[in-house]
């Protein structure tokens, strides 16, 4: 085959749709290293760069503003920057096994940065928001080489961080500042008054980079907690980008609306690397992204503006669209909306198929599986509430586990078990052998810790969580580590943190206490505690309840799922209490269920028609923004 053939193939469009279980297996007949050119993320860059040099590969807003004009930058540009980045790296002393860890918003050096880490060595991008002591963490475990952040510029606080972090991090040769002046004698170099020195078409190197050469480090496991480094190859990466190639609309010509962080592998590889590699313009609504407040505010306009074909994001970012009026928007262009990182409720879905006439197409992977594994097919039907198949060449099963991890056997179709994935896409493992206890049901087959449930015709439905981690807004909380703080406090015999249901984030931690015997404290001053010792914000309960006795497993342990369902029906209360009918009731009970996994049961009794309709619509309307599915009785 030719390049331009294979490169042809990359893309998609020669390829057959994929509408049946028996055409997936035709198409997956020939060996995924067959349909495969680029061995890395620099090659894979190149090949979408090649498609057009002078088109546009990323355009730069500052305040989310249809009207302004944007920053923009060629793919011939944007390919040279990213060389030039990597040869700086590679001048800092940065080869394949080190690591360059970068505290930057989503400004055009961030995205140099990132790919040109990779091209010299191991990309390892953080999160700038958390705790000066959550990043020496996570910069210790990676054994950081050069940091690359933002300078002393107003609004942020990213180089006050460095400033008290650099000293703990042992490894730490260089220090690149962006927007920042040079300090040699300090090892600090800015990135803008060097980058211009270094060749522009060649790694200086001479590197030639291996499928199976480390490509990233990145960050999951909650946002609190013991850091926990997901080694990435890239092979990984690049295997991400050609399967949302194939399964989405993506290339030459084609626009993307972008606010997802690039320490998130969403950000970083589902909507950067895939369709950069594929020839589109990523449209980067602001340095702070979706956390713009112009971003939501202007969302239909910015629409009309860049024209995207996808309109994706996490589901809270979806969710708050919806609030914006169109108001005469032109938004024809939108085809499809996709969305992951928790799940989009039934509603949301529903509204945006309704309202756009389009396809909702969820995904679902995690970082440990390189982002998406499995979503809805665009050329099969959509199961709103699914998260559809394994993409190709990728497999899902549902497996029964012991407390210990291993794996005891398969589920039946419909029956709830473990979610366990694998594919091209899969990670290895963690950086960190202590954290790979439990990490794989079998060997390849990574254990997603979330419950779910394949029907008969191979959609992928999730019913629950089997481990405790928190997703709120797309941010991973780490319950743990909260339950620590809690300990630490003398009234405290038990707590348990778990999440509870929230129309817009998702989830929301709340806290279950039992007190020791004759201690006394109210919920305020113990949540003041907790606050005061819990350097993630978001990871501060919201609500703190008081139980005697916290129920337990039969071995002792903590029974979250009782303490889950509790947390769910005290929301549900509060989102109906106003609705309480004139001579009637009107009760929530969560529990268990065989399809969903845990089910909302709202019970009126003693309303009439035309009134108990009325209320029905109105307890509906109340709860269809959840996740977890409810019935009335």
């Amino acid at each position: 085959m030719t390049h331009v053939h294979l490169l042809d193939r990359l893309i998609g469009p020669v390829l057959p749709p994929l509408r049946t279980a028996a055409e997936l297996a035709a198409f997956e007949a020939a060996p995924y290293t067959e349909r495969i050119i680029p061995q890395s993320t620099y090659e894979a860059l190149q090949l979408g760069a090649a498609r057009d040099p002078d088109a546009a590969a990323i355009q730069f807003l500052q305040k989310a503003d249809p009207e302004e004009t944007p920053v923009t930058i060629s793919y011939a540009r944007f390919m040279a920057r990213v060389t030039q980045s990597a040869n700086l790296f590679s001048d800092l002393g940065v080869g394949p096994n080190d690591v360059v860890s970068f505290l930057l918003p989503l400004v055009p050096q961030a995205f140099f940065a990132l790919f040109g880490a990779q091209a010299a060595g191991i990309a390892n991008p953080v999160n700038p928001l958390l705790s000066r002591d959550q990043i020496t963490e996570i910069l210790r475990a990676a054994n950081t080489k050069v940091l690359v952040a933002l300078g002393p510029v107003p609004g942020s606080d990213i180089w006050n961080k460095v400033q008290r972090i650099k000293d703990d991090l042992p490894n730490l040769k260089a220090i690149v500042v962006v927007h920042g002046t040079t300090d040699e004698a300090n090892a600090v170099y800015s990135f803008d008054a060097l980058i211009d020195k270094y060749p522009v078409t060649r790694l200086s190197s001479g590197r030639r980079i291996a499928a199976d050469d480390a490509a990233g480090y990145f960050h999951t496991g909650g946002t609190t907690g013991t850091p926990k480094l997901v080694r990435h190859t890239h092979g990984n990466q690049v295997y991400q980008a050609w399967a949302m190639g194939l399964m989405l609309p993506v290339g030459r010509g084609q626009t993307l609306l972008f606010g997802l962080p690039l320490f998130h592998v969403g950000g970083a590889l589902t909507q950067g690397l895939a369709p950069l590699a594929l020839g589109s313009t990523l449209v980067v609504v602001a340095p702070a992204g979706w956390r713009e407040p112009n971003a939501i505010r202007n969302v239909w306009r910015l629409v009309e503006r860049y024209r995207p074909l996808v309109f994706g994001g996490v589901p809270t970012v979806l969710a708050a669209a919806l609030g914006v009026p169109v108001a005469g928007a032109d938004v024809s262009s939108i085809r499809i909306a996709s969305g992951g990182g928790s799940a989009i409720p039934v509603a949301v879905g529903k509204t945006y198929t309704e309202q756009f006439h389009v396809p909702v197409l969820e995904v679902y992977g995690m970082t440990e599986t390189s982002s998406v594994l499995t979503m809805s097919y665009p050329d099969r039907p959509v199961r709103l509430g699914s998260v559809g198949h394994a993409v190709p060449y990728s497999r899902v099963r549902i497996v029964k586990i012991d407390d210990e991890g291993r794996y005891l056997g398969d589920c039946a179709a419909n029956e709830i078990g473990v979610v366990a994935m694998a594919g091209p896409g899969m990670f290895s493992g963690y950086l960190s052998e202590s954290h790979n206890r439990g990490a794989f049901v079998e060997p390849g087959w990574v254990n997603s810790g979330d419950l779910g449930r394949l029907d008969d015709e191979g959609y992928l439905w999730l019913t629950g969580r089997a481990k405790d981690l928190i997703i709120r807004g797309g941010h991973n909380i780490d319950p743990l580590a909260i339950e620590e703080v809690f300990f630490g406090h003398p009234a405290v015999a038990l707590a348990a943190v778990v999440g509870e249901p929230d129309a817009y984030a998702g989830e929301l931690p709340v806290a279950f206490v039992q007190l020791k015997p004759d201690a006394k404290i109210d919920a305020g001053e113990l949540l003041d505690y907790v606050r005061e010792r819990t350097p993630e914000r978001a990871a501060v309960p919201v609500h703190l309840y008081f139980i005697d006795p916290i129920p337990l497993t039969g071995v002792g342990k903590v029974f979250k799922p009782a303490l889950r369902w509790d947390a769910t029906r005290r929301a549900v209360s509060r989102m109906l209490a106003d609705l309480q009918p004139a001579g009637g009731t009107l009760t929530v009970e969560v529990g268990a269920h065989a399809e969903h996994g845990s089910l909302i049961t709202v019970a009126i009794k003693g309303v009439a028609e035309p009134n108990r309709a009325l209320l029905a619509q109105q307890v509906h309307e109340r709860l269809n923004p959840l996740v977890m599915r409810h019935e009335i009785v």
